[in-house]
């Protein structure tokens, strides 16, 4: 048992100021304030375990944005000389030192961190310098799977990422039809593994079920406006881009396959529905 994680723990005793909770690392209090109405001696309550600002050991009912070794995006509530203060959703923010920031923390940023457990002082604290966390064996990934992004940099390159909370993948810009920005949490895919255990990543399917994927957003649209877009072959990336969050080279794909079963017609002022 260790702080930072959630328990089901058993109620010991009442107390005026609250409840004491049985635990491996001894009894806990639960303070009054989080104690929900209806709870007696004997019954089991979740709990999460952190020291407060004095260091003592608590449980709390709140739930906080992440728990032990979670990646997590933040915002940077306050600032001292010798680190961050992260709103982490509990009482005591999660501080971040200044040697674990990749540069210095403003206060208002979004920050993404890992949560770790200091050992010599055995309280919990933000670390945001993530790529030594970050599992360099990706052997078991495939191009096409499935992934949860979380996205913890950007570079002229593209957004460098954080896969699955595991491994380290990136985000082309030019490969990007929507607003990404750090802190962002995404469904992606995997469009390579290359062989120094990172991952090219991408938000729309790649192949087939791209082109599957953009015929249906097509037709949604398309729904949605009434059956009809103001959209062709000659319309400008931009729009496209603006309308369906797609390339203008998926869009004509998507296009042409709903055009040769015949479920669109093509207008001068774009493209119809036919039901």
């Amino acid at each position: 048992m260790t702080i930072g994680e959630f328990y089901e723990l058993e109620i010991l005793r009442e107390v005026d100021f609250g409840m004491y909770l049985k635990s491996d690392l001894g009894d806990v209090l639960l303070p009054i304030k989080y104690v929900p109405d209806g709870y007696k001696v004997g019954d089991f309550i979740r709990v999460f375990l952190h020291r407060d600002s004095e260091d003592r050991l608590l449980a709390t009912t709140l739930e906080p944005f992440g728990k032990l070794n979670d990646f997590v995006a933040l915002q940077v509530k306050d600032k001292a000389p010798h680190g961050a203060f992260m709103d982490w959703g509990l009482e005591k923010d999660l501080f971040v030192p200044i040697k674990e920031q990749p540069r210095r923390y403003e206060i208002g940023d979004i920050q993404v961190v890992r949560i770790c457990l200091d050992h010599k002082t055995d309280r919990l604290l933000g670390v945001g310098k993530l790529n030594v966390f970050l599992d360099k064996d990706t052997s078991q990934l495939n191009e096409g799977d499935p992934v949860d992004i979380l996205v913890f940099d950007e570079s002229d390159l593209g957004y460098q990422s954080v896969v699955n909370q595991r491994y380290s993948g990136l985000l082309y810009k030019n490969e990007l039809f929507q607003p990404v920005r750090v802190g962002d949490e995404l469904k992606g895919y995997i469009s390579k593994v290359r062989e120094d255990g990172k991952l090219d990543l991408r938000l729309n399917k790649v192949g087939v079920e791209a082109i599957d994927e953009n015929t249906k957003r097509l037709i949604e649209a398309l729904e949605k406006n009434g059956g009809e877009l103001p959209l062709h072959d000659k319309s400008s990336p931009e729009e496209i881009q603006r309308e369906l969050k797609m390339s203008k080279k998926a869009f004509k794909k998507a296009l042409g396959g709903l055009y040769k079963s015949k479920k669109v017609e093509l207008l001068e002022s774009g493209i119809k529905l036919i039901h």
